[in-house]
Formats: structure tokens, sequence, C-alpha cells
């Protein structure tokens, strides 16, 4: 088990994991972040237009991994 952390990049900001998970795999790092990313926009989308989300994965050696997502809401009508 090695110990990975999840930052959050908005915008603008930069949210550092502090404290991390432990995880058997950079699989499972890697799916805790896909996870966590439709939480995020779960709990963001309301009145957001435009957004951009990505958590960057990191372990004691540096960055592994990183997801991403974004999407836009618009009025047609």
């Amino acid at each position: 088990m090695k110990r990975y952390s999840f930052d959050i990049r908005g915008r603008e900001e930069l949210a550092l994991d502090e404290e991390g998970m432990m995880l058997p795999s950079i699989e499972a790092a890697q799916r805790e972040a896909a996870n966590s990313l439709a939480d995020l926009a779960r709990d963001m989308s309301r009145g957001a237009e435009m957004q951009h989300l990505s958590i960057e994965v990191r372990n004691a050696a540096g960055q592994v991994a990183e997801a991403h997502l974004g999407w836009i809401v618009r009025r047609l009508q």
C-alpha cells in the first residue's frame, strides 16, 4: 500500500491534499480521482455556466496521474 494525495485544481485555485489516502495501486488511485471528480462536479454544477476541474494524483515520488473534467452549460433560447 502506498499513500496517494489528490490535489484539486479549479480555474484559479489549487487545494493541496495534506493527508492523502492509502491505496493498493495506481489504478485504485486513478479510480478514486475519477470518482472524486464526479462528486465535485455534482456539488458545483448548480449555477455554474462553465467549469473545469482537475485532480492531480501524487505519491512520495511526485505526480503520477491526473484526471480532468470540464463542462459548459448554455441556454439556447
